[in-house]
């Protein structure tokens, strides 16, 4: 039988015709990856950089951080401030791992009653810290600005490819800029897990909106084990899934009179959305409960934030009494930072004024919800109020409306006004953070 004229000829050198056929799809694929990707990667590292060369510039030139203690801010060299604070704590983890423990501090009677505990620090950043470290031989503050820069680029593409389904590729350019000119964006290249987190977080809102339920599922329950705002995301996943389960159930009574739905589509509509809410708080809920365990008191991990840091959720009063102390030039709250809370007060603004732009782009209800709880979780929390301009940062749908806004400004244009607020950065998102405040 002859062969077929529209099938070519095996070749020779590779048995079926598939190696070069493979090679050739693959340059294809990452050409196509590159051209989707590149501009915002490429745009997102440029005024990252500008910002982070101005930071380490400022460092330098003010010297402050010399004389201060290495766990607070300073450093025998400017890259030392980028693990300080928050970032020891994470270093401690992954050198000498956790021992959960409820110790009071003798004779406290104020609002710190207990010591300080590495606990209070969630597993998954300070991991991956040792494990990079491992296998490449660098010390952990090293491996610590590995992670973060990888997971910010990470963040990065994900921030993009949810903008571009609600808006359009040019506003999810925009987006990509815009993320590393935020007020917290200090904290995107140091050794804190808010990059990672953020990364977690867009792709799983990302895997729900196309319906890839049980890669939600995993991406949040590894966001439980990054941060405690992990909430925000399960809850944001338990709403979509149960509108899908209600769809999917309308759309059977509607079409009653037709046979059963076969088995994929049923399992597409209603158990991969139900798995996916069950695995999500998995990360989250183990580690509580480890730490708990681990304490003999199951709500250790939030004895600790409240007794041993003066974290707690309060309704938003803690909020309310500094918004009203800032707008008399007072600073009588717990925590006070004059140039930290400005600019944290500005943020907070700024997120209040684009919440109901966000609502009038009606964007995926995953969206919605997790940006609405984690607004309510920090604005409701009584903190160091200076540290909501990078707690707001998986919060990053507050985005949209102004890189969909900014999505008609030419390309030239575009990256002239994110070179301003990245030079501009470089002050109020890491110096100011870093060194005039506590991040």
């Amino acid at each position: 039988m002859p062969a077929r004229p529209d099938r070519a000829a095996p070749d020779a050198a590779h048995p079926g015709g598939t190696g070069p056929d493979r090679a050739h799809v693959r340059r294809r694929q990452l050409c196509a990856a590159a051209r989707r990707y590149g501009p915002a990667l490429a745009l997102y590292g440029t005024m990252k950089l500008v910002g982070f060369c101005v930071f380490m510039y400022l460092l330098d030139s003010s010297g402050d951080f010399r004389r201060k203690n290495p766990r607070f801010g300073g450093g025998a060299h400017v890259w030392d401030v980028l693990a300080t604070w928050d970032g020891w704590w994470y270093q401690q983890i992954a050198a000498h791992g956790y021992h959960p423990a409820l110790v009071p501090v003798p004779g406290a009677t104020g609002l710190i009653t207990l010591e300080g505990n590495s606990a209070a620090f969630f597993p998954l950043y300070p991991a991956l810290m040792r494990l990079v470290s491992s296998y490449t031989g660098l010390g952990l503050l090293g491996a610590g600005l590995v992670v973060s820069v990888v997971a910010s680029f990470v963040a990065v593409l994900g921030i993009h490819a949810v903008t571009a389904r609600v808006s359009g590729r040019r506003a999810g350019l925009a987006a990509a800029g815009l993320w590393a000119v935020w007020p917290g964006s200090g904290v995107e290249w140091s050794g804190y897990s808010e990059s990672l987190y953020v990364a977690l977080a867009a792709w799983a809102c990302h895997s729900v909106m196309r319906r890839n339920w049980l890669t939600a599922g995993l991406l949040i329950c590894a966001a439980g084990l990054t941060r405690p705002t992990a909430g925000a995301l399960i809850a944001a996943l338990a709403a979509a899934a149960l509108v899908e389960v209600v769809r999917h159930r309308r759309a059977s009574r509607r079409w009653g009179d037709s046979p059963v739905p076969e088995g994929a589509r049923l399992r597409d509509a209603v158990v991969r959305p139900v798995a996916a809410v069950m695995i999500a708080p998995l990360g989250l809920a183990g580690y509580l409960g480890w730490v708990g365990h681990r304490m003999g008191d199951y709500g250790g991990y939030f004895t600790l934030q409240d007794k041993a840091w003066g974290h707690s959720f309060d309704g938003g009063r803690h909020t309310v009494k500094v918004f009203t102390s800032l707008m008399v030039g007072h600073y009588d709250y717990l925590y006070a930072f004059p140039h930290e809370d400005v600019i944290a007060a500005g943020t907070v603004l700024l997120a209040l004024i684009a919440l109901p732009l966000l609502f009038r782009l009606r964007p995926p209800l995953v969206l919605t919800v997790s940006t609405l709880l984690t607004m309510a979780l920090v604005l409701g929390s009584q903190q160091i109020f200076g540290n909501v301009s990078r707690y707001l940062l998986p919060a990053f749908p507050l985005l949209i409306p102004c890189a969909t806004a900014m999505r008609r400004i030419g390309t030239p244009v575009l990256c002239a006004v994110l070179a301003v607020a990245a030079l501009a950065s470089g002050s109020y998102a890491g110096y100011v953070l870093f060194e005039v405040g506590v991040p």
